[in-house]
């Protein structure tokens, strides 16, 4: 099984960032971790700031691995087009957030992903990765 975990903007400053929010750990020290639970499965990671870069990965994966995990941070809430992206290809996709989107701004209670998602897995911490994970296994 071939999974792709993809972070969007600002997910590359976990353990810096709002630890109170989104915790102390770096998402690259939580997936070597992964990647030891589960060696079973071919894990990639990728993560950018930039929303077309976002698409472009999910368009290259998009028809050859078994599943992708996004975390499209902020862009979660304004991008039509990664929603898009996600509505084209064939491979499943599931929205995770580290944190209660709902519990937060209400800006954050809209996502333009959900629709085209598999599923959605919201407030569990890193742990939202993992439980997305155990689902497409």
């Amino acid at each position: 099984m071939k999974i792709l975990i993809l972070n969007g903007p600002n997910l590359n400053l976990l353990g810096k960032r709002e630890p109170e929010i989104y915790g102390s750990s770096t998402f690259e020290d939580f997936f070597m971790e992964l990647k030891k639970k589960y060696a079973d499965v071919e894990l990639e990671y990728f993560q950018s700031n930039i929303e077309g870069e976002i698409i472009n990965k999910l368009h290259e994966v998009g028809f050859s691995f078994d599943g992708v995990i996004l975390n499209a941070g902020a862009y979660t809430h304004t991008s039509v087009a990664i929603g898009d992206a996600i509505k084209g290809i064939k491979t499943p996709v599931i929205e995770v957030h580290i944190s209660n989107v709902h519990s937060r701004e209400s800006f954050r209670h809209t996502s333009y992903i959900a629709p085209n998602a598999k599923g959605v897995i919201a407030g569990f911490g890193l742990q939202s990765y993992e439980l997305a994970l155990e689902s497409f296994l």
